[in-house]
């Protein structure tokens, strides 16, 4: 890629806070030159009082083609776009954005695709299950709504911002009827859990769910990529459960973002 590097090369961001964690910038930007695409992705840290003139800046960059949007401007990041697909409009966020003709942007979110994608790649399907979600932001938003088009036989919203969590629930019951409000993270009963909270980010988070709960027959994935083995894929491993990480997810759906971002999906 390096050989490559000139004026000419397309610039795409990776946009956070914080910006350690991301794994995406050697992923999709060897995916980017797989394509024969002379383009790279950078990570750039944004902190909060910063993220409107950030995005008010990129509007106007002649070389900037796309972001990848994380923690925590998803849904800020929908309300940069112009156009967005079905499934961001429906949840009011977005994790991926690319140039319209006309210079503004357009949307999607693929984290649920991602998560959705790692866990079949474990062998495990979702048609049938009863699933737990832990955390209602972006991720959780693109996540649930995933499971639910995937076929999860019912699914149960948990956040601790009851607010929130509510918020979700009613976006996804207008699509689909198997979904309700959690009022506790309990996994027991469970046949598959998904942490899309940050919990195990840090040294010392309490873990999102209590792993002595779990069940051996108990999929378990996280969103969380640093550590690259979270606490809770740890415990869940220990108490015999199928997992799959935040890493796992983010490899899970490389080829979709890289597609988006150059216009080829």
């Amino acid at each position: 890629m390096l050989e490559r590097l000139s004026g000419d090369t397309r610039l795409y961001f990776t946009v956070g806070y914080p910006i350690a964690q991301v794994k995406s910038p050697g992923g999709i930007t060897r995916g980017f030159e797989a394509r024969g695409a002379n383009a790279v992705l950078v990570p750039i840290e944004v902190p909060a009082d910063r993220i409107e003139g950030f995005f008010d800046l990129a509007a106007g960059a002649g070389n900037l083609d796309g972001m990848v949007v994380t923690v925590p401007y998803k849904f800020r990041a929908r309300a940069a776009c112009a156009t967005v697909s079905p499934r961001a409009e429906l949840l009011g966020a977005a994790n991926v954005l690319r140039r319209n003709p006309d210079g503004g942007w357009h949307g999607d979110m693929t984290d649920g695709i991602g998560f959705c994608n790692a866990v079949r790649a474990k062998g495990v399907e979702l048609t049938g299950r009863r699933a737990l979600l832990v955390g209602a932001g972006g991720a959780g938003s693109a996540i649930g709504l995933s499971l639910l088009d995937g076929g999860v036989e019912q699914l149960a919203v948990f956040d601790l911002d009851a607010a929130r969590r509510d918020a979700l629930v009613g976006k996804l019951a207008g699509r689909h009827r198997n979904v309700s409000a959690a009022t506790s993270a309990d996994p027991t009963g469970y046949g598959l859990v998904a942490n899309a909270s940050p919990a195990g980010m840090r040294p010392g988070d309490p873990l999102p769910v209590d792993p002595a709960r779990l069940s051996p027959g108990t999929h378990v994935g996280d969103v969380v990529t640093a550590p690259s083995v979270p606490p809770l894929i740890v415990a869940a491993r220990a108490a015999g459960c199928s997992t799959n990480t935040g890493t796992e997810m983010y490899e899970a759906q490389i080829d979709v973002i890289a597609d988006f971002l150059l216009g080829r999906d």
